[in-house]
């Protein structure tokens, strides 16, 4: 890629909290991993980002405003709503103000406001989606962006796109991690790990039910969004051997997670990818997820981890009983291959530079 100049980015965050508070998931971490490669290619990045962001040694925009309502608890038919004192619509306020000194708008929210905006901005605009579909109204947008301007809808898995009518116009960019920050384990413990934000949607409960029967311990980590689902959980399993570590750094996520056993993913909606999944395989960890959505593009059936029946707790505890037949250092070979930040720089870097070469008056 050295052949290309340096582009101009301005990086617009999701608008559910800050960054480093967790709220946002895994977009924080793919933000960042983005980030952070481009920068050390070379690139000029602005980060716009909610009051209170870490700024992670890089140019941070802050923008105070209230925050939006998270996308995947609303149902099929949920309107568009923006709260007084939007922070997503001064976020995009300040784009429009800003946007000639830069190359490329990277859009990280799933949001309607942005997807409605990008025809009045003169500056193009790089969508990356990190939800499948979930709405009427987020679908009928970005399918209008996906149309108009051809090119510029990025996914992190196929399974994601084709949640859309769509699909076929979405660029898979996947993700990747600096693998320097995990380290490889090949002695584990005998527990098993669960990561994510606490909230229905992740189906933590299925991932419990599993430890109760197989009296195998559970380390839980994450952010702990809803208090009442996890109070209904351990009301629900009360013999369960789990613990909750707490929502951690990536430092002390990856030294927690190596020393376990397999990890297990259980979400109850189409994952867009699953961050978590190569976080583990980097540490040599095993995944067992359900059938559906990013992990199952990740992980390697019988090879780097199990895929089980969706919403089967039954398939968790058989393959639970499997676990020790996977080569852990194949874990680590496959996120290697496919899941370094490095790979993924490539990916992004490529398709930031075929939007621009479309955009008239860039000059390559």
């Amino acid at each position: 890629m050295t052949n290309h100049h340096s582009l101009r980015l301005l990086f617009v965050s999701n608008p559910i909290g800050p960054l480093g508070s967790g709220l946002g998931g895994g977009v924080e971490l793919t933000l960042r991993n983005i980030a952070t490669e481009l920068g050390r290619r070379g690139h000029r990045l602005t980060i716009v980002a909610t009051q209170g962001s870490l700024d992670w040694g890089m140019l941070l925009v802050e923008i105070a405003g209230t925050p939006q309502m998270s996308a995947q608890t609303q149902g099929r038919d949920a309107p568009t709503i923006i709260p007084a004192s939007s922070v997503l619509a001064k976020f995009w306020d300040y784009v429009r103000q800003v946007q000639t000194e830069f190359d490329l708008i990277v859009n990280f929210a799933y949001d309607w406001l942005p997807f409605y905006l990008t025809p009045f901005l003169t500056c193009p605009v790089a969508h990356l989606v990190s939800m499948g579909s979930l709405t009427t109204a987020m679908d009928e947008i970005i399918e209008q962006v996906a149309v108009k301007f051809p090119g510029t809808i990025g996914v992190h898995s196929q399974a994601q796109a084709a949640t859309f009518t769509f699909g076929d116009r979405c660029r898979c960019v996947k993700n990747g991690i600096d693998l320097s920050l995990y380290e490889f384990c090949g002695e584990p413990e005998p527990s098993m790990g669960w990561v994510g934000r606490i909230a229905p949607e992740k189906g933590l409960e299925d991932a419990v039910a599993a430890s109760q029967l197989t009296g195998i311990p559970l380390k839980i980590m994450g952010f702990l969004q809803h208090e009442e689902y996890w109070q209904q959980i351990l009301r629900d399993y009360p013999d369960a051997p789990i613990t909750y570590e707490g929502f951690l750094s990536t430092a002390e996520l990856q030294q927690r997670l190596r020393r376990c056993r397999a990890l297990l993913m259980t979400p109850r909606w189409v994952e867009a990818f699953g961050n978590v999944a190569i976080e583990a395989l980097a540490c040599g960890v095993p995944v067992i997820a359900y059938r559906r959505g990013g992990p199952a593009e990740i992980i390697e059936d019988g090879k780097t981890g199990f895929l089980v029946e969706p919403d089967s707790v039954a398939g968790l505890v058989e393959a639970m009983g499997k676990v020790n037949e996977i080569d852990r250092y194949a874990c680590r070979q496959r996120v290697e291959e496919e899941y370094s930040t490095t790979a993924m720089g490539d990916r992004m870097e490529q398709w930031f530079y075929d939007i621009c070469s479309r955009n008239k008056g860039f000059l390559m």
